[in-house]
């Protein structure tokens, strides 16, 4: 939903989503809004770092204006970028 409304600064993706095809469109929406987005290894960590017991498939991470995660967003998309070497 935040994708979609233009609200998401950054997609988090689990690789190990099963059936794969529930994640796959997320990476082209993700293009055509000009989203960067991320694939991490497992749905159980992503969950634990949502801060919920269940297996989350992909999460959004929404920048607010005056929120106190807003260095640390862009630190972690700074970080994707050298890695990857271009903007995701």
């Amino acid at each position: 939903m935040a994708l979609r409304r233009g609200l998401a600064e950054l997609i988090i993706i689990a690789a190990n989503a099963e059936p794969l095809e529930i994640a796959l469109h997320l990476p082209l929406l993700c293009v055509d809004k000009n989203v960067r987005y991320v694939f991490v290894r497992s749905k159980t960590a992503l969950g634990r770092a949502c801060n919920i017991r269940r297996k989350v498939i992909a999460c959004a991470i929404v920048k607010k204006i005056r929120s106190p995660l807003v260095q640390q967003i862009n630190t972690l998309q700074s970080e994707i970028e050298k890695f990857c070497g271009s903007r995701i």
